[in-house]
């Protein structure tokens, strides 16, 4: 999933896919999704966005 399409998604189209408030959401949900994991779900991918890998 893009930045852009987060940012579209949630905020509307004219919000600023680049400012850090997508990577403090993104951590947040990192933070209660992994919780008590081993194995991370939520993975970056540099230039791209992110994915969910199981």
């Amino acid at each position: 999933v893009t930045r852009t399409m987060i940012s579209e998604h949630v905020w509307g189209h004219d919000f600023d896919s680049f400012s850090n408030v997508i990577n403090v959401y993104i951590n947040y949900l990192r933070n209660k999704i992994d919780k008590g994991f081993d194995k991370k779900l939520i993975h970056s991918v540099r230039g791209a966005g992110y994915m969910l890998k199981g």
